[in-house]
C-alpha cells in the first residue's frame, strides 16, 4: 500500500502554486488626529489577531503534547510516538492480511493509514516549524523511520493480494459504498504506481529510480535558489555596485523586477538567468528518471502516470486546455502590451519596446498613473483582526459556523504567539480545530500554506475523528501601538489558506485517505481559489474592512479601484502561466524530447508568449515548480476555471446566501476525495464542464 502518498503526497497539493502578489495599496486620506480604536471594540476573535499572545510552557503543569499528542512532549518522546505508530500499524497490517474478504478490508487499510499519518503527519510540519532546533530534528528522524517502513509497506505482496481479492470479487465489491468503492481503487492506484505488480527484478528498479528522482529533485531546488555569479570587470563601473559584490565577482540571486533602472533588470534578467550546465544535467537526468519510472509501471509518459485521476484526466485534455486558452489571450495581450509601451515611452523616450524584464516595472507604473494604487493607504482597514472577523461573517452565514479563539493547553503549540481556533457548528459541535501559526519568526517557511495534522474520519463506535490543520503565513506582529495591518495581496492568501482549512473542517467523508484536501490536484485548489473571490467582493469587504483607528468602512470607491487595477494585466499574467504550464506538460511528455529543454521553452514562447525569448537564459533552470507539480503545473489554472465558473454561477448573486452555502457543504466539500470531482462540480453548476467552457471562464477573467 502506498502509504507514502497516503501521509505525505497532499502537502504538495496544498503548497501548490504558492502565489506571489505584488503589494498593491492605495493613499486614502483620513483624519491622523483621530484617537486611536480602543481594543474593547474588537470582537473577541479580532481582539485575539490584534495583540501578540506569548504563551510560554509552563515546566510546573502537565504538558499535553504539541496538537494535544501525549508522546510529543520532548525531543526523546518522538521516537516513542513513532514506535508505537509503527506498532499499530503492524498489528493492522496482519489483520488485513489474515482477514476474510470483505468491505471491512477498506477500514483496515484507512485505519492503517491513519496510524502512520498521525505522526507522520504532524512531524512533517513540525520539523520546518519548531525553532527548537533538537525537536526539529527528532521530528525529521520520525519522519525518516515512518517513511522507511512505508516503503516496506508498498511493496508488501500480502496486502497487496488482500486488497487485490476485494477488487476482484464482484459481488462484495458492488455491495459497497461508493465512497468505499473509490477508496478501494485508488489504494490499488497507489500500489501500482509503486510496481507492486513487478517482477522482483523490476520493484527493485523502481525502488532505485524512485531515490534518484527524490535525490535529483532536491538537487534541482537548490540549484534554483543559488546566486548567479559574474566578474566585476565584466559589468559597467556605474553598473557593478548595484548588486552585491563579492570579491572581483558580482553576484546576483534574483530578477530585480521591480527595479526603476532598465539596464540593471535587464543585466539582472541575463545573469540570473544564465544557462548552467550543472543544473541542466541535474534537469534532464530528473525527467529522464521519472519517464523510466512511468514507462516501468505501465504508462508512456510521466505527465500520464501523473494525470491519472484528476480531473483533467489525460495530457492531451490538459494541453488542449491549454493550447486553446493560450491562443484567446493573444489579442488581449496584445493590448495589454500596448499600454506597457506607452508608459515606458513616458520614461524612457529612447527605448518603448517591452522587453522580458520590463513587464513587472512597467505594469505596476501603469497601474499607479491610471488607478493610484500604490501607497499603505489600504492597510488600516485590513488589520488581522479585521480580516479574522471577516472571514467569521463568511462562514457563519454560509454554514452556520463560529470561529472562536480558545487557551490551548500547555505544550500544545509550538510558538508562544501562535492561536488555536475551535471550528463550531451551530448544531453539530466542535467540527475540527485550526492552529493559527501566521507571524514571521527566524527559520520559519516563509510560503503561506495549510498542513492537514490529522484527517478526519469515521470511527468505529460511530463518532467522527476531528480534523487539525494548521495555516501558516508570515506576516508582519502586531506592535504595540497598532496590529499586524495586511495588504490586500495578503489579504487574499489568508482567504485562500481559509479556503483549504474549511475543506479540511467540513469533510465528512468515512475515510481520512479522502479526507478533505486530500483529493486530486486539480480539485484541491478549487474550495480556496473561490475564497478570493470573496476577497474581491466589496458587499463582503464592506463587512469587516474597518479602519483599526476610526472604525470607518472602506470606501467602495477605493476598493473597486483596487479590483481594477488588478484585473488591468491580467490577461498577460495569465498567458505567462499557460506558458509555463505547456513547458511542464511537454518536459513531461513522451521521450526523447525533441529539442534541448531550452530550445523547447524558446519554440513555446515564440508559439504562446507575447514577447520573444532571450537568447542564452534558461528560465527553466530555475523553475522550481518542475519538482513539486511535475505535469501538474496546470492545476492553478484548470481550478481557477473551475472556482471562476461556480462563483459567477453559484455565490455571485448572494455571497452571504444560506442555502447556496449548504448546498455547497453538502455536495462538493463533504466528499472531499470520495466522489469524482467533476460530478462534484456538475452538482453545483447543473452540468460537467467541458474544456471550452472551462477556457472560456478564464477568458472571461482576463477581459481588459
Amino acid at each position: 500500500m502506498a502509504a507514502r502518498k497516503i501521509c505525505l503526497q497532499h502537502r504538495q497539493y496544498i503548497t501548490f502554486m504558492q502565489r506571489t502578489k505584488n503589494t498593491m495599496r492605495a493613499s486614502l486620506s483620513h483624519n491622523k488626529h483621530h484617537s486611536k480604536r480602543c481594543v474593547a471594540t474588537w470582537s473577541p476573535l479580532g481582539t485575539a489577531f490584534n495583540v501578540r499572545a506569548n504563551r510560554k510552557l509552563n515546566a510546573n503543569q502537565h504538558n499535553v503534547g504539541l496538537f494535544e499528542m501525549a508522546d510529543m512532549t520532548s525531543p526523546e518522546r518522538f521516537a516513542v510516538a513513532q514506535q508505537k505508530s509503527l506498532s499499530e500499524a503492524e498489528d493492522l497490517v496482519r489483520q488485513a492480511v489474515e482477514s476474510p474478504t470483505s468491505p471491512e478490508i477498506v477500514v483496515m487499510f484507512d485505519k492503517l493509514s491513519d496510524a502512520l499519518c498521525r505522526v507522520a503527519d504532524a512531524a512533517d510540519f513540525i520539523r520546518v516549524a519548531h525553532p527548537d532546533p533538537k525537536i526539529c530534528q527528532a521530528a525529521e528522524n520520525a519522519l525518516l523511520s515512518i517513511s522507511a517502513a512505508v516503503e516496506k509497506l508498498n511493496t508488501c505482496p500480502e496486502l497487496h493480494q488482500s486488497l487485490r481479492r476485494l477488487l476482484d470479487n464482484d459481488k462484495v465489491f458492488s455491495s459497497m459504498d461508493e465512497e468505499s468503492r473509490i477508496v478501494a481503487k485508488l489504494l490499488m492506484f497507489d500500489f501500482e504506481q509503486s510496481g507492486i505488480h513487478l517482477e522482483e527484478a523490476k520493484r527493485e528498479e523502481f525502488v532505485h529510480l524512485n531515490e534518484e528522482v527524490l535525490v535529483l529533485g532536491s538537487h534541482f531546488i537548490q540549484g534554483t535558489q543559488t546566486f548567479s555569479e559574474i566578474q566585476t570587470k565584466h559589468l559597467p563601473d556605474h553598473m557593478r555596485y548595484l548588486f552585491t559584490v563579492d570579491g572581483d565577482k558580482v553576484k546576483i540571486g534574483s530578477l530585480y523586477a521591480d527595479n526603476p533602472n532598465d539596464l540593471i533588470r535587464e543585466a539582472a534578467f541575463k545573469i540570473f538567468l544564465y544557462p548552467d550546465p550543472g543544473q541542466d544535467q541535474v534537469l534532464n537526468r530528473l525527467l529522464e528518471a521519472r519517464h523510466n519510472l512511468a514507462t516501468l509501471v505501465g504508462f508512456d509518459s510521466y505527465a500520464q502516470r501523473a494525470l491519472r485521476g484528476t480531473m483533467a484526466g489525460t495530457p492531451e485534455n490538459v494541453m488542449e486546455f491549454l493550447t486553446k486558452t493560450g491562443d484567446g489571450l493573444l489579442d488581449r495581450v496584445s493590448k495589454e502590451i500596448d499600454i506597457m509601451k506607452k508608459t515606458k515611452g513616458q520614461y524612457n523616450y529612447r527605448d518603448s519596446e517591452i522587453h522580458p524584464w520590463d513587464p513587472s516595472f512597467y505594469m505596476n507604473t501603469a497601474k499607479h498613473d491610471r488607478y493610484n494604487v500604490r501607497g499603505s493607504g489600504y492597510q488600516p482597514y485590513f488589520s488581522l483582526g479585521a480580516c479574522m472577523e471577516g472571514l467569521n461573517i463568511i462562514f457563519s452565514n454560509l454554514y452556520g459556523i463560529q470561529l472562536d479563539s480558545v487557551e490551548p493547553e500547555n505544550g500544545e503549540i509550538w510558538a508562544p504567539d501562535v492561536q488555536k481556533l475551535a471550528v463550531t457548528h451551530e448544531t453539530d459541535g466542535i467540527l475540527g480545530y485550526i492552529y493559527c501559526d501566521f507571524f514571521d519568526r527566524p527559520n520559519k517557511p516563509a510560503q503561506d500554506c495549510h498542513f492537514t495534522i490529522r484527517g478526519g474520519r469515521r470511527l468505529d463506535d460511530g463518532s467522527y475523528q476531528i480534523p487539525r490543520v494548521v495555516i501558516n503565513c508570515c506576516f508582519p506582529s502586531p506592535k504595540l501601538d497598532a496590529p499586524t495591518l495586511l495588504t490586500h495581496g495578503n489579504l487574499e492568501n489568508l482567504f485562500h489558506e481559509f479556503g483549504h482549512a474549511m475543506h479540511s473542517m467540513l469533510a465528512r467523508t468515512r475515510y481520512q485517505h479522502v479526507t478533505g484536501t486530500r483529493c486530486v490536484t486539480d480539485f484541491a485548489e478549487v474550495p480556496s481559489i473561490l475564497m478570493e473571490y470573496f476577497a474581491n467582493d466589496y458587499r463582503v469587504l464592506r463587512q469587516f474592512a474597518k479602519h483599526y483607528q476610526t472604525n470607518e468602512t472602506l470606501p467602495e470607491e477605493a476598493i473597486n479601484r483596487l479590483c481594477a487595477s488588478k484585473k488591468m494585466f491580467s490577461a498577460y499574467e495569465m498567458q505567462t502561466q499557460v506558458v509555463y504550464a505547456i513547458m511542464d506538460q511537454k518536459y513531461h511528455g513522451k521521450r526523447p524530447l525533441e529539442k534541448s529543454t531550452t530550445d523547447l521553452l524558446f519554440e513555446i514562447q515564440q508559439q504562446f508568449s507575447s514577447l520573444p525569448p532571450v537568447h542564452n537564459t534558461a528560465w527553466q533552470l530555475r523553475f522550481g515548480h518542475l519538482v513539486g507539480y511535475g505535469a501538474k503545473y496546470y492545476s492553478y489554472l484548470y481550478s481557477r476555471a473551475v472556482a471562476a465558473r461556480i462563483w459567477h454561477e453559484v455565490f455571485a448573486v448572494d455571497p452571504f446566501s444560506r442555502s447556496t452555502g449548504e448546498r455547497y457543504r453538502h455536495q462538493m466539500l463533504a466528499h472531499g476525495g470520495g466522489k469524482d470531482p467533476v460530478g462534484l462540480v456538475a452538482n453545483m453548476i447543473g452540468k460537467r464542464p467541458t474544456t471550452d467552457d472551462l477556457v472560456q471562464s478564464l477568458l472571461d477573467e482576463a477581459k481588459l
